[in-house]
């Protein structure tokens, strides 16, 4: 954990165990398929990965799996595999002609274990029941916690934004708890951060619209430092200019987090969104998109170059301290979990915003489901962070008489 001090103030955290909408104006890359270590080759279209989600040419993708396509509307898909018709439900994507699916979602359905190889950004589509899937170990302990009253219960699962394959499959006690929800409870619904709304809101928010530029806002120490860092990631020194300086930290540390092999289309929350479109399951929303990036944007100047600088000083090892976070998440570690809560308050006005001021309103709401008296199940998913110390939300729901079980 010893990096983590160093790097206290690194968005690469706030990636990671905190926050769910920070932006990175980082390029896509191209992602491929292969089912039972075959790489699906297609002749129209390409997988793409959209609002977070790995799409996929639906017919091409099921002859691939040796299913054939019977139907496919706006939101069903009937198919027939190993002679039986199965019918499942999913939002399709139409583009150039071709139609579009969620790879999780159809690799489920008709009998395959999906993985993510970051590495090599490879979707891996494995048959269920082969020798390779029966020893296929838990991906961690994680963090849930379990809240009953008046009728009603609500699971508090910590998340990790950003992840790998190696998180999946999650422990049972996950699956079993959500397959019974009747809600389940986000930061933000990170499956809509490609639509228009909210990418104006990044730009809007995150980039300078009175003529000046990055240069003109950090010290000439920090500005020099930046473009060194960025040419030997390939970049140009100017790349990113017109940002501000939160948002070029979250692209810098994105791009360590990638190149370690995380990303926020294999993150816990995103995991569960797509579970939940899958079950027509309602998504509720504890933040938004404008309150996160806006607390971002409300940084002091001062502190959003002390928190810049953290990035660039420590950018050598930010992908060690991913993996630290990974490890702790898989590990369900709660003394690392609670140093690190606690390491925030060295900056109070980080640790204010980040943490103190967002627990309370998500324990309020919390505090609201649990005794809206109508004997229902909320599945809810928010940074890791979130959960332990003294400003906690765990602290905050015993402080309103709530008995949490650590699950």
């Amino acid at each position: 954990m010893k990096n983590w001090k160093r790097m206290l103030l690194s968005l690469t955290i706030s990636v990671g165990l905190l926050a769910s909408a920070v932006p990175a104006m980082a390029s896509p890359q191209e992602t491929s398929v292969k089912v039972n270590d075959e790489t699906v080759e297609y002749t129209t279209g390409a997988p793409i990965n959209n609002k977070g989600t790995t799409l996929v040419p639906l017919r091409s993708t099921l002859d691939a799996m040796d299913v054939k396509l019977t139907t496919a509307t706006d939101d069903t898909i009937t198919a027939v595999v190993n002679g039986k018709t199965i019918t499942l439900k999913s939002k399709l994507t139409r583009i150039n002609g071709v139609t579009y699916a969620p790879i999780r979602i159809v690799g489920d359905a008709t009998g395959y274990e999906v993985r993510w190889d970051a590495a090599t950004r490879t979707v891996l589509l494995v048959s269920k029941g082969g020798g390779e899937t029966e020893t296929v170990q838990t991906g961690g302990r994680g963090y849930m916690w379990e809240v009953e009253s008046n009728g009603n219960t609500v699971y508090l699962v910590g998340s990790m934004h950003i992840a790998d394959e190696s998180f999946y499959p999650l422990r049972k006690e996950f699956e079993e708890a959500f397959a019974e929800a009747d809600y389940l409870g986000v930061e933000i619904d990170i499956s809509k951060a490609a639509e228009e709304a909210q990418q104006k809101i990044v730009l809007d928010l995150g980039s300078y619209q009175d003529g000046t530029t990055l240069k003109d806002h950090i010290s000439s120490e920090t500005y020099t430092q930046l473009g060194n860092i960025l040419k030997q990631s390939g970049l140009d020194p100017n790349a990113l200019d017109t940002f501000k300086p939160w948002v070029v930290e979250s692209t810098l540390a994105s791009l360590k987090s990638m190149k370690a092999g995380y990303e926020a289309s294999a993150g816990v929350d995103l995991y569960f969104i797509q579970k939940a479109i899958e079950r027509k399951l309602p998504v509720i929303e504890l933040e938004s998109y404008e309150s996160q990036l806006g607390m971002f944007n409300d940084f002091s100047k001062e502190l959003q170059e002390k928190t810049l600088k953290a990035t660039l000083d420590n950018f050598d090892v930010l992908d060690d301290s991913v993996n630290q976070m990974a490890e702790m998440w898989k590990t369900g570690n709660d003394e690392q979990l609670l140093e690190l809560t606690n390491s925030f308050s060295d900056d109070e006005e980080y640790n204010k915003a980040m943490l103190i001021d967002r627990n309370v309103g998500m324990a309020d709401k919390i505090d609201g489901y649990l005794k809206n008296g109508k004997g229902e199940e909320y599945f809810i998913v928010v940074g890791a962070a979130h959960y332990l110390g003294d400003h906690g939300v765990v602290k905050l729901l015993k402080d309103k008489g709530y008995t949490v079980i650590r699950k």
